[in-house]
C-alpha cells in the first residue's frame, strides 16, 4: 500500500472563486495551508478504488506519522479506517452483524439506535465522535417530555430526538405506537440501557480499528436511583386509598394481599395456575410465557427454565443469563394446580380439533398458540381492576352481592372473596416475582436458595434487594394480628410511669 503527504489551503481564485486547494501560488510559503496525507486503501465492497484524504495536521511531520500508523493498520488487518464513515453508517453496519442476539435484545438495540443514537449523533463522522457529544445526547434525552424554562427554546438535538420518536410512532404497529407516545420523561435507567448499546457499538469499532479509543467509555451517566421494593403495609394502603398514589415504583403485596388476589381469581380465571406459579416460585414473565411441558416434571415436582419468549418474536430465546438457566422446585399445591391446568388444556385441544396450534407450551391461548408476555401483564392489571370495582360497588354504591355478581357476570363466591380480602393496592406483574422472594425469605428459606430459585447471578444481589423487605412483612403481620383483637381502650397518649407507691416487683 502506498501513501503521500501533501499541503493544501482554502484560498480561492479572485476572479473565478474556485478554490486553489493544492495549486495555490503561496502553498510553498511557511505557515501557509495545512498538511494532509492520501493513501491507497483496500477497495470497497463493490470493488471500487479508494484513496482517502486525511487531515488537517499542523506540520508535515505530524501528517507523516499518522500516515505511517494508517499504513501499519492496513498491513495488520487488511483494511483501513474510512474517515468519511458517519456514526449512523457504523451503527447500521454494527447492528447488521448482531445475528446471534435474542430477538428481544436485538429489538431493544434497534430502538436505542433508531430513536436516540442516529438522530442525536448519526450525522457526525465516526472519527470525530467525542465524549462531550455523547453527554449532550443524554442531556437532551433527559429533556424529552419535560417542560422547558420560560423563554428557552429546545436545542437542535432535542428537536431531532422528538422528531425521531414521532416518526417511529407513525411507522410501527399501533400497540408500540401507543408506547412511543408516552408522556413520561425518560428515566436514568433508560439512558443507562441506551448508553450500554452505544458503548458496545463503539467498542466494536475500536476492535476493528475504525477508532483508536471508545468515546462512550468515560461518559458520566445520570444517577440511577436504587429501586428497592416496599411492602404494602396497612399504613401505606390507607394513604393510597386517600390519595391514589403509590409510595414507590416497586411495591410488594403482603402474604394476606397475595392470598386475597389468588382467592378472588381461583374459581373463574382460566390461567389461575400461571398466576399461582409466579406468585409462589417467582418466574419471570418471559420465562413463564416460554415454558414448555417437556421441561416440567410434575411427578418429581420440578421444572427447568431454559427458554424465554418475547413480544417481538414468538420463537423461543435462551434464558436471560447462565444463572437464569435453572431448575425450580414446586410445592405440592402448585404442582396440583398445574395438573388441573394440564387437564383443562387437553380439553381445549380436543375442542379446537384441527385448529389447535401444537406449541408444546404450558400456558397458551385457547387454540394452543403462545401467549405474548405483554398480554400476561395486561391480564394481571385487569384482574386487579375487577377486584377494586367489585369492592367499590359494595362499599360506595351499596350494591348487594347478587347484584354485583349479575352485573360483572361472576359467581357470588368471587364477590365474597373480594369483599373479605380487604383493599388490594396496585402492583406490576413483575412484582409478583418480588413477592415470591419475600414469601420465601419470610418463611426462613436461605438467601442462597432464594437467589438460585429466582435465577440471580449472585446471592449478594438478592440480599441487597430483599434484606429490607422481610422486616416490613413481619411488621405488617404484627399490625394485622393486633388489629384482630377488639379493644375499647385505645393506645396510651403518653408513656406510663410507675408512681412512688407502686409495688416492688422484687
Amino acid at each position: 500500500m502506498k501513501g503521500a503527504v501533501f499541503k493544501r489551503c482554502r484560498c480561492s481564485h479572485p476572479e473565478t472563486g474556485k478554490r486553489y486547494d493544492t495549486n495555490c501560488p503561496d502553498i510553498k510559503k511557511k505557515g501557509h495551508g495545512t498538511w494532509w496525507f492520501r493513501y491507497e486503501a483496500p477497495p470497497s465492497a463493490d470493488g471500487k478504488r479508494r484513496r482517502p484524504r486525511v487531515g488537517p495536521f499542523p506540520t508535515k511531520e505530524d501528517a507523516q506519522k499518522e500516515l505511517v500508523k494508517e499504513l501499519a493498520k492496513i498491513g495488520a488487518d487488511g483494511h483501513a479506517s474510512d474517515h468519511r464513515m458517519t456514526v449512523a453508517q457504523w451503527l447500521d453496519r454494527w447492528i447488521a452483524g448482531k445475528v446471534d442476539l435474542k430477538a428481544s435484545t436485538l429489538s431493544s438495540y434497534r430502538e436505542a439506535v433508531e430513536l436516540y443514537h442516529k438522530p442525536g449523533l448519526g450525522h457526525l463522522r465516526l472519527v470525530d465522535l467525542r465524549a462531550h457529544h455523547v453527554s449532550e445526547l443524554y442531556a437532551a434525552m433527559l429533556q424529552i417530555n419535560q417542560p422547558l424554562p420560560e423563554g428557552q427554546k429546545p436545542s437542535e438535538m432535542l428537536r431531532r430526538l422528538v422528531d425521531a420518536r414521532a416518526d417511529s410512532a407513525r411507522k410501527i404497529k399501533e400497540g408500540e405506537a401507543r408506547r412511543m407516545k408516552q408522556t413520561k420523561p425518560l428515566s436514568p435507567a433508560r439512558i443507562k440501557r441506551v448508553h450500554a448499546v452505544l458503548s458496545s457499538a463503539m467498542g466494536s469499532a475500536v476492535k476493528k480499528k475504525y477508532l483508536t479509543h471508545n468515546p462512550a467509555e468515560h461518559v458520566e451517566l445520570p444517577r440511577l436511583p436504587r429501586r428497592k421494593p416496599l411492602v404494602w403495609t396497612s399504613a401505606r394502603v390507607a394513604r393510597w386509598e386517600e390519595n391514589g398514589k403509590s409510595p414507590a415504583p416497586v411495591m410488594v403485596w403482603t402474604p394476606a394481599q397475595t392470598g386475597a388476589f389468588l382467592d378472588f381469581i381461583h374459581e373463574t380465571e382460566r390461567l389461575y395456575a400461571l398466576f399461582h406459579l409466579v406468585a409462589f416460585r417467582g418466574l419471570r414473565r418471559a420465562e413463564v410465557a416460554g415454558l414448555p411441558w417437556s421441561d416440567v416434571d410434575l411427578d418429581e415436582g420440578v421444572l427447568a427454565i431454559r427458554e424465554t419468549r418475547s413480544d417481538d418474536d414468538l420463537d423461543p430465546d435462551d434464558t436471560k443469563s447462565d444463572a437464569g438457566d435453572r431448575t425450580v422446585t414446586l410445592d405440592a399445591i402448585t404442582a396440583d394446580h398445574l395438573r388441573a391446568w394440564r387437564t383443562r388444556q387437553k380439553s381445549e385441544r380436543l375442542a379446537a380439533g384441527p385448529a389447535w396450534v401444537n406449541s408444546g407450551l404450558v400456558f397458551t391461548r385457547p387454540d394452543g398458540s403462545p401467549l405474548r408476555p405483554e398480554w400476561i401483564s395486561q391480564r394481571f392489571e385487569l384482574l386487579i381492576t375487577q377486584y377494586a370495582a367489585t369492592r367499590r360497588r359494595h362499599k360506595v354504591q351499596k350494591w348487594g352481592i347478587p347484584q354485583i355478581a349479575k352485573r360483572h357476570r361472576v359467581g357470588e363466591a368471587k364477590v365474597r372473596a373480594a369483599l373479605a380480602g380487604g383493599p388490594l393496592p396496585p402492583i406490576r406483574f413483575h412484582d409478583l416475582r418480588h413477592g415470591a422472594a419475600t414469601l420465601s425469605l419470610a418463611a426462613g428459606v436461605e438467601m442462597k436458595v432464594v437467589s438460585e430459585t429466582l435465577g440471580h447471578a449472585r446471592s449478594s444481589f438478592t440480599a441487597d434487594v430483599y434484606a429490607s423487605v422481610v422486616p416490613q412483612v413481619f411488621k405488617a403481620a404484627a399490625e394485622a394480628a393486633a388489629a384482630v383483637v377488639p379493644r375499647r381502650v385505645g393506645p396510651p397518649s403518653a408513656p406510663q410511669h410507675e408512681t412512688s407507691g407502686s409495688l416492688d416487683p422484687n
